[in-house]
């Protein structure tokens, strides 16, 4: 079933590429949502109507998490969901950058089974299953094996700057990123990152397909506490991530102020 599930996850993603492409670079209307939860585009939901037909209709025993759908808490009551971020990076796509992307995957019993991160603009397509290799465009990847928080290339944001964020201080690492959460742990991934961290709560539509990717390319994923990832749950956030082959996830937990959740 993963399988079948990966195959449709792709078939999917491919569409919605297609579709975002027809909006990218061409002034799509786009405001912002109420809480300041960030801005949202017509791309957005025209990707989000596209791909919830499709996977619904398939798949109609599935529930359903969205980024851009109403929350239906009927998904809590079902072994398998999808979980979906239509465009996982918006300001990037509004910018007229290519780091956008459509993450989706689908759970069984709060476990990634099958996942995919794909970027139309810049033809990237990853993914993976539950028993399967990280794959980029069909071919394995693997993670590096960069062990010290000293030096290494951490995609993140700002906040990670803030010394209350850790118990001795800022780390000596070196700063990146990119707007897209999903690509980030592709990245990390396919080792041209050594880690990515959201010292913030992290949406499940963010990191559910995602996660799995890293998680076969041998790196740990877990909360910032380092409790593992579990998915469809309630309220559908975990408690910030953390990323990166295990010697250098321990040293991040070691470093990292405990914070509650």
């Amino acid at each position: 079933m993963p399988e079948t599930d990966l195959l449709l996850l792709r078939e999917a993603a491919e569409e919605a590429g297609k579709i975002a492409l027809r909006y990218w670079q061409n002034a799509p209307k786009a405001w912002d949502k109420e809480d300041g939860a960030g801005p949202v585009s017509e791309a957005d939901l025209a990707v989000n109507t596209m791909l919830e037909d499709v996977l619904r209709s398939a798949r109609p025993d599935y529930g359903w998490l969205s980024e851009e759908s109403v929350d239906d808490p009927a998904r809590l009551d079902e072994e398998h969901c999808f979980i979906i971020d239509p465009i996982d990076g918006t300001r990037a796509f509004l910018a007229g950058d290519g780091g956008f992307a459509h993450a989706l995957a689908v759970t069984k019993a709060g476990r990634v089974v099958a996942g995919v991160v794909h970027l139309p603009a810049l033809g990237l397509t990853y993914s993976a299953t539950a028993e399967g290799p990280a794959l980029l465009n069909g071919v394995s990847i693997t993670s590096g094996n960069h062990a010290e928080l000293s030096g290494a290339d951490v995609l993140t944001s700002k906040l990670s700057d803030n010394p209350s964020q850790w118990k001795h201080g800022v780390p000596n690492y070196k700063r990146s990123f990119r707007s897209s959460l999903a690509w980030r742990l592709c990245l990390v991934a396919e080792g041209r990152f050594d880690a990515t961290i959201s010292l913030r709560p992290a949406w499940e539509w963010d990191i559910a397909a995602a996660s799995l990717i890293a998680q076969r390319a041998n790196l740990a994923a877990t909360d910032r506490q380092g409790k593992a990832l579990r998915f469809n749950v309630p309220v559908p956030q975990s408690n910030g991530l953390v990323v990166a082959n295990p010697a250098l996830h321990a040293a991040f937990l070691n470093e990292l102020a405990v914070w509650p959740g």
